[in-house]
């Protein structure tokens, strides 16, 4: 293990997929990773005999998702069944009335946003929404979300480049389970092995961990932008140009509630509610997702970091509140809490998902570009227009594991 071929650094979806593709060479390849799990923000857990997807869950642009196939081949259920937020009528709290009107706004927002994404100049996403208009906090919280993030600190060009066939699926058996499947045969995994240096002034790269120094001829960096900006893998001698753009590429967040019901048949299966529709620092719920007897709580942007900075208790609690006083006071005694996600605490990832900030939508391709035929990036926030996902990040490592096959003249 002190002197091998190529060295990846992270075995999320991205690492996974740079080892898959790396497989078959005759090179000497190993995955370091930190924690003592693989999947990265791909985590299924089994909990009352479900399997709950704390991290990323949906199958984004399913028809054409290069997961999809290798996912389904390896025997797992694939559901085609639409999320709640693809049909107005799954979300009852809102009257029909309510739906057209917010539904107009989302769609003039939007043309607002293509329109200005064709300008010279990126400013925030937020400058296009209508000066006080009463469907903006709404319009926040579903940016908090779907970016991690409300929208003034969410690029307009950035925003408007993610390519969306707005197809979604789900794997039954979690999407985390999915992922790590996929783990390659005859590639090295070391787990609990995370890279605190890594040095490339030298004839060979010098990777530091506390299983010792790693010794290699090329590494693909597979590490979520957070830990790269706060200098949890630290590179020597040191990319400034990486450095900024993991800064100006942070990680928003996206936490989950699980509250599981004594009595789901109260409630419809695959429909929605917002807690208050009125602000931004509010929840949205899945009720009985894929008919199972839960709710799934979903919580964003400042909102979910604010949660977190409360206590390990506060996101149910304020998501119990928020359900109590949309269904009364009797659905108290009708939920426990089954698990709960706080991806901002995590110092393995420091967050959900990519955007970037206001001014530096060309980061990614800073950040995706190889140093000197032998540092190699990949991760959702490398994927100029499938950020933010899984099969985003899939791709990267698969173009990573490519750019080393080309370097190394294999």
């Amino acid at each position: 293990m002190t002197d091998i071929d190529v060295a990846i650094i992270g075995a999320g979806a991205a690492g996974l997929s740079a080892a898959r593709t790396l497989a078959a060479a005759p090179l000497n390849v190993a995955v370091l990773e930190a924690q003592d799990r693989i999947g990265g923000r791909a985590h299924t857990v089994p909990l009352a005999g479900l399997r709950l997807d704390l991290g990323c869950e949906w199958l984004h642009s399913a028809d054409r998702n290069p997961l999809v196939a290798p996912i389904a081949a390896s025997g797992l259920t694939i559901d085609k069944t639409p999320p709640p937020w693809a049909s107005p009528q799954a979300t009852p709290t809102l009257t029909a009335e309510e739906r057209q009107a917010y539904g107009a706004a989302f769609a003039a927002f939007d043309e607002r946003v293509e329109v200005a994404a064709r300008e010279p100049a990126d400013r925030p996403a937020s400058d296009l929404l209508e000066p006080g208009a009463p469907w903006n906090p709404l319009l926040n919280a579903f940016s908090s979300y779907y970016n991690g993030e409300a929208f003034d600190l969410v690029s307009v060009k950035d925003y408007a480049a993610y390519d969306d066939s707005e197809v979604n699926w789900r794997v039954v058996e979690g999407y985390g389970t999915g992922i790590t499947g996929l783990a390659p045969q005859g590639v090295r995994i070391l787990d609990g092995c995370p890279v605190s240096l890594l040095r490339h002034d030298g004839p060979r790269l010098r990777l530091e961990t506390p299983k010792g120094v790693v010794q290699a001829r090329a590494a693909v960096i597979c590490v979520p932008t957070a830990v790269l900006a706060a200098g949890g893998l630290r590179i020597l001698p040191e990319l400034p140009a990486k450095l900024a753009a993991a800064e100006g590429l942070p990680l928003g967040v996206a936490d989950k509630v699980f509250l599981k019901l004594d009595e789901p048949e109260a409630f419809a299966a695959e429909s929605m509610v917002y807690g208050a529709p009125d602000r931004t620092a509010t929840g949205a719920y899945h009720l009985r997702p894929l008919g199972r007897p839960i709710i799934e709580a979903f919580f964003g942007g400042a909102h979910a970091r604010a949660l977190e900075a409360e206590g390990p208790g506060a996101s149910a609690a304020f998501a119990i509140e928020e359900l109590v006083g949309v269904y009364g006071s009797g659905l108290r005694s009708r939920v426990s809490v089954l698990a709960k996600t706080a991806w901002a605490s995590d110092p393995w990832a420091g967050g959900s998902y990519s955007h970037a900030l206001p001014g530096r939508s060309g980061e990614r391709a800073v950040l995706a570009a190889p140093v000197d035929g032998r540092l190699f990036f990949a991760g959702e926030a490398c994927s100029p227009h499938a950020f933010s996902t899984a099969h985003g990040a899939w791709e990267t490592g698969e173009r990573a594991a490519r750019e080393v096959l080309a370097a190394l003249g294999v």
